[in-house]
């Protein structure tokens, strides 16, 4: 970015940019500037504004507490800039610049990355952004333009579009079944170790029915990991039972080698939802996203009902 091209970013896009970057001079490397030239477009924004942005050093710039609260209203302002300023040129429906999209882990690299693939065949001039993990919980703060979340949501301000439901299965291996026996019934899986993927879960009370009369049972174990795909690993090598999404244990439940333990009773699906900051002008690029997640969720049997 030449000189005159710096002058066309705000001091306020500087600002957001300083600190999605985490420093002065990360910022300007992607600005093609020098660092003092940023740290003066700054400085200038602190004068204006009579507050202290950033807590400056050689390595790290950080925000205040009033430069934290102003990055976030200043993020949602230029969202919404943004989006409006598309509809007013004719590019409503088009998807525009960065689509930055949170996931879990496996769901995400199963069935969000291919879906991000096929946007980017739709709209060549969108770059897209997948993040992985469980950790990302402030929209706004961490520049996240939808997170896909499963499970019962908290309240909150985000708008949360449903996506469709994750069918549940309790699931074990047929050597572990082989060696261990099948349970019939919740009171007799009690007595089997789970693999558990959450600390929480362990001795928590699963709700089942059968013909319409609901049950409870105990779930506990002594291992816990908080990785599908590892949880698939040690469920096909007889380590215990687990409780978890259907689609993990798709392949292994069409082979036989692993078994489905109480088939007869029904647990309850995890929502699955869409979550995005609520705004006077939703982005083409989050409406496409979300669209084409509907599209490839219902036409998959293992995460839909």
């Amino acid at each position: 970015m030449s000189k005159k091209q710096l002058m066309i970013e705000t001091n306020e896009q500087l600002f957001l940019r300083v600190v999605d970057a985490g420093s002065l001079k990360a910022a300007a490397e992607q600005v093609h500037a020098d660092p003092s030239a940023v740290s003066r477009k700054i400085a200038a924004l602190e004068d204006r504004l009579g507050v202290k942005l950033l807590q400056r050093s050689t390595k790290r710039s950080t925000p205040t507490e009033a430069g934290a609260r102003y990055y976030e209203g200043m993020r949602a302002l230029i969202s919404q800039q943004s989006a409006l300023e598309a509809q007013v040129a004719g590019l409503v429906d088009t998807p525009i610049g960065i689509l930055r999209v949170a996931a879990p882990v496996d769901f995400g690299a199963e069935f969000v990355a291919p879906v991000l693939s096929t946007l980017q065949e739709q709209a060549p001039s969108l770059k897209v952004e997948l993040l992985l993990g469980s950790t990302f919980s402030d929209l706004v703060e961490q520049n996240i333009d939808v997170a896909i979340r499963i499970g019962r949501l908290p309240d909150s301000s985000l708008i949360a579009r449903r996506l469709g439901a994750v069918p549940r299965v309790i699931v074990a291996s047929k050597e572990y079944v082989q060696k261990q026996g099948l349970p019939e019934t919740p009171d007799q899986t009690e007595l089997h170790p789970f693999i558990i993927y959450r600390p929480e879960q362990n001795n928590s009370v699963v709700k089942l029915r059968r013909a319409g009369k609901q049950v409870s049972m105990q779930m506990s174990g002594s291992l816990t990991v908080n990785s599908v795909s590892a949880i698939r690993k040690l469920v096909c090598a007889g380590k215990g039972l687990h409780l978890g999404p259907t689609w993990v244990f798709k392949d292994g439940l069409t082979d036989g080698s692993l078994v489905q333990v109480l088939p007869e009773f029904e647990l309850d699906t995890f929502p699955l939802h869409a979550l995005y900051v609520p705004t006077s002008y939703v982005p083409a690029k989050v409406r496409a996203f979300i669209d084409l997640m509907i599209q490839s969720v219902r036409s998959n049997a293992a995460i839909s009902e």
